[in-house]
Formats: structure tokens, sequence, C-alpha cells
């Protein structure tokens, strides 16, 4: 897997910080000081994550987000001063797969930036493909077909229905989802996954062939396959 990591954040002291401790680690650093150029940094390069930071000069981190999730699943680590239950969920919904808030511990921050690489690297590794009756997910490149048409979801909600797709049967609650699609410990306000059960809902229609993501009453979400 690739060793280079993009960083795009508008504090240039923090920028050289962060660039000094992941060079001790062995990787490569791109440094871009907004969100422009941090997508043309992007666009040239296939990075192994992106550290992005949101409140910055010219394009923020929320658009930068957008644009790199209409073509790319590449792990991103939000890098903000800002604290609030509503910015985590707006995060993880728009597809961040980790969230760190100014200041942070250097050991910390390093050892979350591992910890997402290697769980895309597993990801890699493992069966990209799932079907079942009207249904076939193929995660190695993001599509879903549902009655053999092709239906546009976001990379988070294919993850979230890959995910659940791929443990028939097995109840999981909301905080747990939230780790293991997000890889995001999150302590709070969970919505974030009601929301995208909600949305693979109206994508998918009305169950009519053995399976659906059924809800759990008090506890969670299933794909029940009967």
């Amino acid at each position: 897997m690739s060793k280079d990591i993009l960083v795009i954040d508008d504090d240039r002291n923090i920028c050289e910080v962060i660039k000094l401790y992941l060079q001790k680690e062995g990787y490569r650093v791109t440094l871009a000081y907004d969100g422009q150029s941090g997508i043309d940094a992007f666009e040239r390069s296939t990075p192994a994550l992106i550290v992005l930071d949101i409140m910055m000069p010219r394009i923020d981190g929320w658009e930068v987000l957008k644009h790199i999730r209409k073509s790319s699943a590449v792990p991103v680590i939000m890098l903000t001063a800002k604290g609030e239950t509503i910015d985590k969920v707006l995060g993880l919904e728009l597809g961040a797969d980790d969230y760190i808030v100014k200041p942070f511990d250097p050991k910390e921050f390093i050892a979350r930036i591992k910890a997402v690489i290697r769980r895309a690297g597993m990801q890699e590794e493992e069966n990209r493909q799932i079907s079942y009756e009207g249904l076939s997910i193929d995660i190695s490149n993001y599509t879903v077909k549902y009655m053999g048409e092709v239906v546009e979801m976001p990379p988070k909600e294919i993850e979230l229905l890959f995910f659940l797709a791929s443990h028939p049967n097995k109840v999981y609650t909301r905080e747990q989802l939230l780790q293991q699609v997000w890889n995001f410990e999150f302590f709070g306000d969970s919505r974030t996954v009601d929301v995208h059960i909600k949305r693979l809902r109206k994508k998918l229609g009305e169950n009519t062939n053995g399976w659906e993501i059924k809800t759990v009453w008090g506890v969670g979400y299933k794909f029940e396959v009967k």
C-alpha cells in the first residue's frame, strides 16, 4: 500500500509538526494550505490517507470532502478545532473515516492514522463482492445493483450496506456500526446511522426478495435473510 499522505490545513505550523511526525514513521507527506490547493494535490496523486482541516480559505473542508467522495474512497481523517457533536455527525455523513480535535496528542494521532490505513488495507484483501436475490454489492468498485439496475450511492452508504449484508441476521447497535463502518469511536448522537439506513431503504425500495434491512427495536439494525 502507498505510504503517501496528503495533509490539507491552513495552519502551516501544524502542517509542519504533522509532517515531522509522519516522516519519522516512514510516510511521504504532501502539504496543502487551502481547500483548492488540497483538491489539486489530491487529483495529482493517489494518497493512502488524507488529513483534512475544516475551516480553511477558498474552499472549506466539507466541500473538499464532498469533492473527494465523488471519485474516491480514500480514507479521510478530519482534523479541526471544532468539537461539537453536529460537526462530527456531518463529517461522518459526508464520508469521513475518523475525526480528531485540535489540540491532539501526537502519539494518538499517529496511532489512529495507522489504524485507519490498516483497516483500509484489510478491506482490500477481503472478498469484495456479495450477492442476494435481486441485489449485488461490489465494494471493489463501489457499485450496487438492485434488480439489474445500478443504484447511485455515496461510499458510506455502500460500505454500510456491504457490512450488514456480509453478516446476515446479525444485529448491530448504532455504535457498533459507527465503529465498524466509519472506524470511529463516537459518543453521543448516533443519528447518522439512522439517516443512512433510511436512505438505503428508499433506494432499494420495498423488499420482495427474501431479505431486508430490519430495525431491531431498542437495539439497532440487521440484514435479515429469510
